[in-house]
């Protein structure tokens, strides 16, 4: 387990600035830990201590928290305050964020579930390709009764005995095949396999956060329906890794293991939270804002949430709430709400700085990205230190001038610089160096450089 400076230098690695939101999510990782060390007596009455971050868009509040799951392989959910708001088929109940944290644990645990059991599962879809490349022989049992014919044991189709010349043929030629599966030598022949086919749910039960199986409601009493399906050889290893892999995995341990996880670990992110500030009660399609706040509030303070993997409780889920509270006060809150989110973190609006750094040090910043894409079309492309203090300059000035929206605002503005080398790139030619420097960021973003007109730039 990290300690808390280490999980901050973890975080430095993608998320420029705001010391503080890293210190206090690092502090609250840490304190989870401490607490699984304590007897169960004391471990019970200790609960998260959870967390607003207040600052304006893009400067990475969702950033912070869904690098911070990652980090300690916890399950996520990010949810939109908003969605609570809305009636109808597209409005959710606030139980459904517990629920899709639930699947988001389902998910880890057998992922890693089928880490443990890959090789396993890799050497028998080997043998099943193998099967289906040079199936084997079926032979007429000698000693069969009437009774196993009655029962059907004697149904399939059987073959004359082979000799024993043809049986070491067969043999060879199966690990021929086998040799020539291993050194991918067969990855693009077509071949045919069934799959279950699977039944997806209306567009209209998915919106309203109903997750229904047809076959779990009748206790499995239904098969699955399969379909045969004509693939390539790679396809059909991965369709087969994925069945073999299901077979060797025990479903209701890791539902067991899901559940805890969810309740001791899992990191609920609720975003937009101050658009549901203030007691106002809105008309026409939405509700009140204060109601959705009083349906937030148990889950927060600690409930038991059915799920059809069982009950789930929400007492040591950690909840980090996010908002720009522009127009609304993080006291503009109910208070028992403000009550379950004791630590607020303000998180600091980007400066010039800031963007220089967002656009060269992060593990995958914005020029490393566009750098990485313009490289398989053979072309080489650099910043010079020139070309990132202007980037860095448009950045600020067009978030000053319009709405501020961040570091988001790099992407709209690299993305314009970059046009017409991305729209021009691409055929059979040799590798091109491009080097973009400060008069090349001038030329492309400020044609009537005269003002430093940045309008084309506020979306």
């Amino acid at each position: 387990m990290m300690t808390p400076k280490e999980t901050v230098e973890a975080l430095d690695r993608y998320i420029v600035g705001q010391d503080g939101a890293k210190r206090a999510v690092a502090i609250a990782l840490r304190n989870r830990y401490r607490r699984s060390r304590l007897p169960k007596e004391l471990r019970e009455e200790i609960t998260p201590k959870n967390i607003i971050m207040m600052g304006p868009t893009g400067v990475g509040k969702t950033e912070i928290a869904r690098r911070l799951a990652k980090l300690v392989d916890a399950p996520l959910c990010k949810v939109e305050a908003t969605k609570f708001t809305e009636v109808g088929y597209v409005g959710r109940d606030v139980d459904s964020m517990i629920r899709d944290l639930v699947e988001a644990s389902i998910r880890l645990c057998k992922d890693r579930k089928h880490a443990q059991v890959r090789l396993v599962a890799e050497a028998n879809a080997e043998q099943r390709l193998v099967d289906i490349l040079v199936p084997i022989r079926k032979q007429q049992q000698p000693n069969m009764n009437p009774l196993q014919l009655l029962l059907g044991a004697g149904q399939q189709q059987a073959e004359p005995e082979m000799s024993e010349g043809e049986k070491q043929a067969h043999f060879t030629k199966r690990q021929e095949v086998l040799a020539e599966l291993r050194t991918g030598r067969l990855e693009n022949e077509m071949i045919e396999v069934e799959v279950e086919q699977s039944n997806p749910g209306s567009d209209t039960m998915i919106a309203m956060g109903i997750d229904i199986n047809i076959n779990e409601m009748m206790g499995g009493i239904i098969p699955p329906r399969k379909k045969r399906r004509k693939v390539k050889v790679s396809e059909a290893r991965r369709i087969l890794i994925q069945e073999e892999s299901d077979k060797l995995i025990d479903m209701d341990e890791v539902i067991r293991e899901a559940v805890d996880k969810a309740e001791q670990d899992g990191v609920i992110f609720i975003d937009e939270i101050d658009k549901i500030a203030g007691a106002q009660h809105t008309s026409g399609a939405d509700v009140s804002r204060e109601g959705v706040q009083r349906d937030i509030l148990p889950i927060v303070e600690g409930c038991t949430v059915n799920t059809k993997y069982g009950p789930v409780k929400t007492d040591f889920i950690l909840f980090i709430a996010a908002g720009a509270f522009h127009v609304s006060k993080v006291s503009d809150l109910i208070p028992e709400l403000q009550g379950r989110f004791p630590i607020l973190v303000k998180l600091d609006a980007l400066r010039v700085e800031d963007y220089k750094a967002i656009l060269t040090q992060p593990e995958h910043a914005i020029t490393k990205q566009y750098a990485a894409l313009l490289e398989t079309d053979d072309i080489h492309l650099s910043f010079t230190d020139g070309a990132i203090d202007a980037l860095a300059h448009y950045a600020y000035q067009a978030n000053e001038t319009g709405e501020n929206i961040g570091a988001r605002r790099l992407h709209t503005i690299v993305e314009n610089l970059l046009e017409d080398i991305s729209f021009n790139a691409g055929g059979d030619h040799p590798i091109v160096e491009i080097v973009i420097d400060e008069g090349y960021v001038k030329d492309h973003l400020s044609k009537e450089y005269s003002g430093e007109d940045l309008s084309k730039f506020i979306l």
